[in-house]
């Protein structure tokens, strides 16, 4: 069985660097934009839809009611959503029985859960979070400490709702991950180090 790694992580946390050096180090390939990339050829979905249906856009949780059904405008307007998600998912089961490989976000975890991946989950403390996008992230330039702390929580809190639409799990919970890593006072490559040594 294949090398598989999947890694969720808190924005800013540093949790692509650490996928990036892994799969530098271990030789293997490293999903993340790509498939974005390459679902975008496989469907009729621009990539930037593509990533607001990610970041934000999906439909929410199906409200519970009595007596009552859903239109068809509302089936027609889940649909492209519900077709990207299946769709990337059967990509990254390709990727997976493909090649050895890293893969960062997008349900990985659970969409291979039977192909035994090694689960990570990377966070860190807010002040380190802050910290490292005021020297990686160009797009929060100019922005007050507040500011980034409300765009960051933000950004998280899309994912946990993405991934619990997905999988039904909540997103964070140590339970669904193998490894939790906090890189607050850890540098990135001897976090590298110590995963690489796991497939010794």
């Amino acid at each position: 069985m294949n090398k598989i790694i999947t890694i969720s992580r808190e924005f800013g946390s540093g949790g692509r660097e650490l996928g990036r050096h892994i799969a530098d180090t271990l030789k293997i390939a490293y999903y993340d934009q790509e498939i974005i990339s390459e679902l975008s050829k496989r469907t009729n979905l621009t990539e930037s839809y593509i990533r607001q249906v990610e970041e934000n856009k999906f439909i929410p949780l199906l409200p519970i009611t009595t007596g009552r059904t859903f239109s068809s405008q509302f089936y027609q307007a889940m649909e492209p959503d519900q077709t990207a998600f299946l769709e990337q998912s059967k990509m990254i089961r390709e990727m997976a029985d493909k090649t050895d490989c890293v893969i960062v976000g997008r349900c990985a975890d659970y969409i291979l859960q039977e192909r035994s991946p090694l689960r990570l989950f990377v966070y860190a403390d807010t002040d380190f979070k802050l910290a490292r996008c005021r020297e990686k992230e160009q797009s929060m330039e100019g922005e007050t400490d507040a500011e980034m702390r409300r765009k960051m929580n933000g950004i998280d809190r899309q994912r946990a709702r993405y991934y619990q639409f997905h999988t039904g799990r909540t997103w964070g919970e140590t339970s669904n991950y193998d490894l939790c890593i906090n890189t607050t006072s850890l540098d990135i490559k001897s976090v590298t180090a110590a995963i690489v040594r796991l497939f010794d």
